[in-house]
């Protein structure tokens, strides 16, 4: 087998194990997520994400435009199963025309949540907010620090 053949074959198994490992990682942690409920009937929000795991969670969604929605809040409140509230957090509207949408995400890290209640206020309560986790990394994003990680290492 010559040299050629040899580095070649090393690239395949390389990126074979790299497609490997990133589709175990995902299947492994999104297994680990379980829907949560939602307990109001906000018609002005769509929500077509919303789950947890017993140590943080995801909710994703669109806010549909509504006249007078500029300097209003999204208040997100996470309940437990026994219906105690874990958190709360709020997300900034923009101004929406009617036919407008606006997309929002919320990570947070907030212990054993089984149901949100999503409404709209006018200003922030003050009290303690929930730990708002970074937003997700894309694949192309995960990529690249991986392609940096190996030049940092072995270059």
């Amino acid at each position: 087998m010559s040299t050629m053949q040899k580095i070649i074959l090393w690239i395949a198994i390389l990126i074979g194990v790299f497609i490997l490992s990133d589709f175990l990682i995902n299947v492994g942690i999104n297994s680990t997520y379980q829907d949560i409920q939602r307990d109001d009937n906000h018609s002005q929000v769509i929500v077509y994400q919303a789950d947890a795991t017993y140590v943080n969670g995801r909710i994703r969604g669109l806010i549909k435009g509504a006249e007078k929605s500029q300097g209003k809040y999204l208040k997100v409140e996470l309940y437990s199963k026994r219906d105690v509230l874990v958190g709360r957090n709020y997300i900034q509207m923009q101004d929406l025309k009617k036919e407008d949408t606006q997309p929002f995400e919320l990570l947070f890290r907030a212990k054993d949540v089984a149901s949100y209640k999503i409404s709209m206020v006018d200003e922030k309560e003050p009290g303690d907010e929930i730990e708002v986790l970074p937003r997700e990394w894309t694949q192309p994003e995960v990529v690249l620090g991986t392609i940096m990680a190996f030049l940092i290492f072995w270059g």
